[in-house]
């Protein structure tokens, strides 16, 4: 009895939806749910230099054990998840070569995004670990610590500010052969870079203009960068840093005013500050250069539309900011002082082109 009974249990039909294999929505979003790994894997391999030991060809496990001082079977794991996601592959048997998407983290080429890697993984990753609590409240990570804002929380830190600067340098490098295509600086003759951080995008457009004068304008901690930059990139004596604040005056000296990145920092009000002492020291009908992201009036599925909507949901965890519509930019100029005359795209941002009126 108790064998047929066994029998039984064995032929007893399996339900049908326990046999059901995983749907592809499902492990989609499974891979969502885990991507904050592949940013802490690369932020690994960023800190460890990975890109600059293989930069000349392959190496074994052993040589990158040795050079970076990592557990060799630690960093052998690390490397395959590397290899997975298009970092590194390996042409032979422990043995490690760098990908063209992998020399991305190479400190020393062109549009590097190592210091974008670093700033990922040491800052925004522990940032964004709030987000509830923005979403809840509406409030940035220095609004809930009593701040006024996040560049007065990254000011207290040296170091932060250091991995801040250097990760903006990475991200302009990568636009600015956009911007160059999608705008045509010809007409201007003295550019004034409100914000400008280092002078990444003002050096890029000097150089390709040889008629043009420039300066940089930003708080006096980044001068000693920006005067660098310039002086390395042989154009020291047609651009120069002057310090200040946008939020109290902008100095009336240029015929035209470039804002990349910054707008999209502030709410409507101090934007409108910022908007307004450009306009002061803008001539008539001067121009009013903006190089922003477009928020899609009706976001869908896409990475143009994800790089943007994470964006603006950094805004709100960071500085307070926002990354607008096209119509929000035209009321937000109209509101102070400006004509809306074009958006050009330029990659994933685009050139906002506006007049004094």
């Amino acid at each position: 009895m108790s064998r047929e009974v066994r029998r039984g249990r064995q032929n007893k039909a399996i339900p049908t939806g326990s046999r059901m294999m995983p749907s592809p929505s499902a492990l989609k979003l499974l891979d969502l749910i885990q991507s904050h790994r592949v940013t802490a894997v690369i932020y690994v391999a960023a800190k460890l230099g990975i890109a600059e030991l293989l930069r000349d060809g392959p190496r074994s496990l052993d040589e990158l054990a040795k050079a970076t001082g990592a557990d060799r079977q630690s960093l052998r794991r690390l490397l395959a998840a590397l290899s997975t996601i298009g970092i590194c592959s390996l042409p032979g048997e422990n043995c490690y070569s760098l990908t063209e998407m992998g020399v991305g983290l190479d400190g020393s080429v062109g549009q590097s995004l190592k210091g974008w890697a670093i700033f990922e993984g040491e800052m925004l990753s522990k940032s964004w670990n709030g987000m509830l609590e923005s979403v809840m409240t509406g409030k940035t990570a220095a609004q809930l610590l009593g701040l006024s804002n996040s560049f007065d929380l990254m000011a207290r830190s040296p170091e932060s500010v250091s991995i801040f600067n250097a990760a903006m340098a990475d991200l302009t490098r990568l636009v600015i052969p956009d911007v160059l295509r999608a705008y045509d600086f010809t007409g201007i003759a003295h550019l004034m870079d409100v914000g400008g951080g280092s002078g990444e995008l003002i050096g890029a457009v000097v150089k390709e203009y040889p008629h043009m004068r420039a300066t940089v304008f930003d708080l006096p901690r980044c001068g000693g960068a920006a005067n660098s930059h310039l002086i390395r990139i042989g154009v020291s004596d047609r651009a120069r840093f002057l310090a200040g604040n946008f939020f109290e005056a902008v100095p009336a000296i240029a015929d035209a005013i470039v804002l990349k990145s910054v707008i999209h920092d502030w709410d409507d009000a101090r934007s409108g500050t910022i908007l307004r002492n450009c306009h002061q020291a803008l001539p008539a009908e001067g121009t009013l250069i903006l190089v922003e992201r477009i928020m899609p009036e009706s976001p869908f599925a896409g990475n143009e539309n994800k790089a943007h909507a994470m964006s603006d949901l950094n805004m709100l965890r960071g500085p307070g900011g926002l990354e607008r519509t096209e119509n929000e930019y035209r009321h937000l100029l109209g509101d102070n002082g400006f004509s809306l005359m074009s958006i050009v795209p330029a990659g994933r941002f685009s050139v906002i082109e506006a007049r004094a009126s």
